[in-house]
């Protein structure tokens, strides 16, 4: 899928109301049960990559690498952030065709 896809669906997904952004919106969609998929952008600071990681390996949510960086996702949608989510099933599998799923180990968060 190419960026200008990716940015068009995002921006769909956003007028819908399906989409969250930001770290602790994204956690608070994922304690519950809401996130269908997170992204992160390509310049997400190590730390908050992190953060990101430990939340899904908590809550069981899949995450996925966009591609993107936080400049081109606030082209797309108006709101500079390196952290979605998607409530809707349709829109995260759509979006996820194509992208690199990260993996994430429970056991490194003693979970």
């Amino acid at each position: 899928m190419s960026d200008k896809n990716k940015t068009g669906l995002i921006s769909m997904c956003r007028k819908a109301g399906k989409l969250v952004m930001g770290m602790d919106m994204v956690k608070d969609a994922c304690a519950l049960g809401n996130a269908r998929a997170v992204f992160v952008a390509s310049d997400l600071s190590v730390k908050s990559l992190k953060e990101v990681r430990y939340t899904c390996a908590r809550y069981d949510a899949k995450l996925y690498a966009l591609g993107l960086t936080m400049d081109e996702i606030a082209l797309g949608i108006g709101k500079r952030t390196g952290v979605l989510a998607m409530t809707d099933a349709g829109f995260a599998k759509s979006c996820v065709k194509g992208l690199e799923e990260i993996a994430i180990d429970r056991e490194e968060f003693d979970l």
